[in-house]
């Protein structure tokens, strides 16, 4: 599966102008972050981290991951709707995971007083890797689907430029050609824009939740610009600001600063160390407000690890889709193996197995934003502490994927200019916007590339890992 470069990766010279072009184009086209030393600043920024060269990735894979996404996005929302399947899923996890509980707890608060939210937005994206089997073919596997605060559709929207010069600069004009236009952050402000509209009032603003530190600030402001050009006004505030100075009104609608928020877009909030007592209270008055969460509590809770895990049961699937077979299949197609380590005999079989076996497997807690999964001596030391505890149950087992490395280079600001073997992860981004029961817009909204060397298990982008790539189509 190797691109039609791989001669250049071995010449020196060549490697060395085209990474000289490709920063400086990088930071031409604004695929830029905050630095970690000022990272409050923008008038101190440098290039978002990217490979030198464009990575092979199959077309027959890029397709279908693109062909069953608006069928993930019918299966989020399916999920965020069926109350039953999530207090039966989460029941052993919220038991030991406090961050699981704390949400799930608020769910059911506003459920019980009423939901005033009638317009639902879902931006999620589903991540995969390409599984090379025995015989050396590959295949599909979702890693996982993030259903809040999924990063990078801006800065990837500008990627692709960049990686088009540095192929002609190679002398690969014909290939530089072939790279497909991609513009996640339009697709993403579309959704923004259609719930905006549908809670119809003109005046109205969105607001971008966004975390104390915003080191990635411009790929949100690519989202941000797309509706600031729809001459829709946004606003950028943190929990502290909405815990000091938003409110509701009789009819549960949100003033911020004097202003009606229409649309809250979440780029903060799904880790336990975002939230202290007051952001919590700051989260439950969001909950509670007419609205448009992105994501709702709901569909937060729908994209944890206990609830991918328990999709991969025989007819879970086809519970939550009634009526959808094809659906149901393209989804199932694209699952690895995924375990429950609950009490009783089943999960102590898997436990047992995955201390056995430890490189077979990846153990997964419910955390979003990368850095977080366990593997090889690691995964076995913690699952021999916790196997005979309940807090095993706050853990799912996957199989571990087996992708083809690949040589590139990691363009990083201050780092040596060296070849990597390397590892690519593909995600689909995916909108949908639902009024009542009618889903009034569902599709994907475009793709994003990221590349680690082998060495590292785990990590994106924003954990300072992976970097940021093209798939060139093979």
């Amino acid at each position: 599966m190797a691109a039609p470069w791989q001669d250049v990766v071995r010449d020196a010279a060549a490697v060395r102008e085209a990474a000289a072009v490709a920063t400086d184009a990088a930071l031409l086209a604004g695929v830029l972050m905050r630095t970690a030393e000022q990272p409050h600043a923008s008038d101190v920024v440098n290039y978002a981290p990217f490979t030198l060269l464009p990575s092979a990735v199959p077309r027959a894979l890029f397709e279908q991951a693109y062909a069953v996404q608006q069928d993930f996005n019918l299966l989020v929302d399916a999920i965020s709707q069926n109350k039953e399947f999530l207090e039966q899923t989460l029941a052993s996890t919220i038991k030991v995971d406090d961050f699981t509980a704390r949400l799930f707890r608020i769910y059911v608060q506003v459920l019980e007083e009423g939901l005033a939210q009638t317009v639902f937005l879902g931006i999620n994206r589903s991540d995969y890797m390409f599984d090379c089997g025995l015989d050396g073919t590959a295949a599909l596997r979702q890693i996982e689907i993030n259903t809040i605060a999924a990063s990078f559709g801006g800065l990837t929207s500008r990627t692709a430029d960049v990686h088009r010069l540095v192929l002609k600069v190679l002398g690969k004009t014909e290939e530089a050609s072939h790279l497909l236009p991609n513009n996640p952050a339009k697709g993403l402000a579309l959704g923004i824009a259609k719930a905006w509209e549908l809670y119809g009032s003109p005046r109205a603003v969105v607001m971008f939740l966004v975390e104390e530190v915003q080191r990635n600030i411009f790929d949100q402001r690519c989202v941000e610009n797309e509706l600031w050009n729809r001459n829709i006004r946004v606003i950028r505030r943190r929990f502290r600001d909405v815990f000091e100075r938003g409110s509701l009104d009789a009819s549960r609608r949100l003033f911020v600063d004097g202003q009606e928020v229409a649309v809250v877009y979440y780029r903060e909030g799904y880790v336990p160390q975002n939230y202290d007592q007051q952001n919590w209270e700051a989260r439950l008055l969001l909950e509670r407000a007419r609205a448009v969460k992105c994501p709702d509590i709901a569909t937060q809770l729908a994209g944890t690890k206990k609830v991918q895990q328990e999709l991969s049961r025989p007819g879970t699937l086809e519970k939550l889709l009634p009526g959808h077979p094809e659906a149901v299949a393209r989804i199932r197609a694209t699952f690895a193996g995924l375990y429950s380590l609950d009490e009783g005999e089943e999960g102590d079989r898997i436990a047992a197995t995955a201390i056995a076996e430890p490189d077979r497997f990846v153990l997964k807690p419910q955390r979003e934003g990368g850095g977080n999964n366990l593997y090889g001596e690691e995964l076995r030391q913690v699952l021999e502490k916790i196997k005979d505890s309940p807090e095993r149950t706050s853990y799912i087992l996957m199989d571990k994927i087996k992708p083809q490395p690949a040589l590139n280079y990691l363009l990083r600001a201050h780092s040596p200019l060296q070849v990597s073997e390397c590892i690519s992860e593909l995600g689909i981004f995916g909108v949908y916007v639902r009024q009542g029961r009618e889903l009034v817009l569902n599709q994907a909204a475009g793709h994003l590339l990221r590349t680690k060397a082998v060495e590292h298990a785990d990590g994106g982008v924003a954990a300072g890992v992976a970097v940021l790539d093209t798939p060139y189509l093979v």
